[in-house]
């Protein structure tokens, strides 16, 4: 009986301390991130003293500021777009799977997933100039082309998504909205789309996030007059990390860390109402 409260105390210490592990790998460097924030010091790996000036001068930073507005846009408008592509396709998948090439139409919609990004910019680099001769559009890549290629990759990662959530649907609710006289578009706005929303609010928040990350795609798709704060970030590590860059980041860690706990209550609550209509029924 000693042995096996042994065993059990032992186990319980490595559960522990596995997640210690994984929570400190996870979570140290931002920490580390915002203390420096507050670094009076321009070497950021060396501590001076605590201030809030690189804060102050990131409000003057104007550079800064505008490749900030400028990512925040391009990835809201992707995420929008591809949110609105993926539902179509994950529908199309899910729902028509009996069409000639749907296993063919699945997999292309899905294949970017497992392309390197270096082979997707040049692909969408070289689809972009050819654009441009033969159609005389886009005459230059900037701000369009980053938004078109953005959500070209994350349409796919949206599609994932939404598909896994369209398995999990009782069809059956839609069968019996068909049988008593509703049309296939009345049904999709009126039951399907509001069953799917917290996949909806997922997908864009994923695509958001890999869109205001990508600094490799952008780089082929893009031209000089367009400057997204992850290349902006890029091209200051060359010389030195600047503080203010620190000051941004901590910054849009609160606001995503505030963003995500808003929307995971949000699709908790809305999980356990569907859980218990399911159960009520």
């Amino acid at each position: 009986m000693t042995v096996l409260v042994t065993i059990a105390l032992l186990f319980r210490c490595l559960k522990g301390l596995i997640f210690l592990v994984v929570f400190s790998f996870l979570y140290i460097p931002m920490i580390i991130l915002i203390v420096y924030s507050f670094n009076s010091s321009r070497l950021v790996t060396v501590w001076a003293d605590f201030s809030v000036k690189w804060y102050f001068e990131l409000i003057n930073n104007e550079t800064l500021l505008k490749a900030v507005g400028l990512s925040l846009s391009i990835a809201a408008g992707a995420a929008t777009f591809a949110v609105v592509l993926g539902t179509l396709a994950a529908y199309a998948i899910i729902r028509f799977r009996g069409f000639r090439g749907s296993n063919l139409f699945s997999f292309m919609t899905t294949a970017p997933l497992v392309m390197p990004d270096v082979i997707t910019g040049l692909a969408l680099l070289l689809l972009f100039v050819g654009m441009g001769q033969v159609l005389g559009w886009p005459k230059d890549r900037g701000a369009i082309t980053i938004w078109m290629a953005h959500a070209t990759f994350c349409t796919a990662y949206v599609t994932v998504v939404i598909s896994a959530r369209l398995r999990e649907l009782d069809k059956s609710i839609e069968e019996a909205a068909l049988d008593l006289g509703a049309n296939p578009l009345k049904v999709f706005f009126i039951i399907t789309l509001p069953m799917i929303v917290p996949a909806l609010v997922s997908g864009w928040l994923l695509a958001f996030t890999l869109s205001l990350d990508d600094v490799v795609i952008a780089n082929f798709v893009t031209g000089p007059g367009a400057m997204t704060l992850p290349k902006l970030i890029f091209s200051k590590v060359r010389l030195g990390v600047d503080p203010q860059v620190n000051a941004l980041a901590t910054i849009i860690l609160l606001i995503v860390g505030i963003i995500g706990f808003i929307s995971w209550l949000w699709m908790r609550k809305a999980e356990r109402r569907r859980i218990s209509e399911t159960r009520r029924h």
